[in-house]
């Protein structure tokens, strides 16, 4: 008999941890070996416990999941990963696959399709939903514009730099002015600000600028 597929799950919401373990546990074949609530932690499980796979969300405390999956696959190569997101987003969903996230799930996707997932990065499949599959496949085929040039973070303020940062990580612009001690419509000003300079006006479009220079470290 084949042995339960380890998985370690790290998300920063303890009640979708629980539900992950609920919906796996349930059902022979899977074992939760560990658990993790930020980037750091998602390193630092897998390092320790060499799971067969590592649930891993995208938005965390300390950065972005997605930071994590380099090091992961680096330290860990026998592990692969499974982006369990709230976004449907395609560059959320590019940029998984361009780390080397070997699949992405939905939250609010089904026990048996959560299971399935699973068991098909653990056999070393790309999972994607097959809606998700052709939205991929759709933007891989359609005609490719002319690149553009990003500006560099150094372009941006010290207060924009912040405000992007918790951007980032999912905080809603009452989050953020809670955060940084601001009006929330000073946090509006800051992000119309940042879209005019970074030419970036998506989450997922910002997400992945802090990925690109450095910007989630903390």
């Amino acid at each position: 008999m084949s042995h339960a597929i380890r998985v370690v799950v790290v998300d920063d919401h303890a009640i979708v941890r629980e539900g992950v373990r609920t919906v796996l546990e349930g059902e022979p074949g899977f074992e939760i070996v560990g658990e993790g609530a930020s980037v750091s932690e998602a390193i630092a499980q897998a390092i320790a416990l060499a799971p067969d796979v590592l649930i891993l969300d995208i938005t965390m405390p300390d950065g972005s999941g997605l930071q994590a999956v380099p090091e992961v696959l680096e330290r860990s190569p026998a592990t692969h990963v499974l982006v369990l997101s709230v976004h449907d987003n395609l560059e959320y969903v590019l940029e998984s696959v361009r780390v080397g996230a070997h699949g992405y799930l939905r939250k609010d996707s089904a026990p048996a399709e959560l299971r399935a997932a699973v068991r098909a990065v653990h056999s070393g499949e790309l999972f994607m939903t097959p809606e998700i599959r052709r939205r991929v496949a759709t933007a891989l085929t359609e005609p490719q514009a002319a690149p553009v040039v990003e500006p560099p973070p150094h372009v941006l303020t010290p207060r924009e730099r912040e405000v992007l940062f918790a951007v980032a990580q999912g905080l809603a612009n009452k989050e953020i002015a809670a955060r940084l001690g601001i009006s929330r419509r000073t946090v509006e000003a800051h992000r119309d600000s940042l879209s005019r300079k970074l030419g970036i006006r998506t989450v997922a479009g910002l997400t992945r600028y802090c990925l690109k220079h450095g910007l989630l470290s903390g």
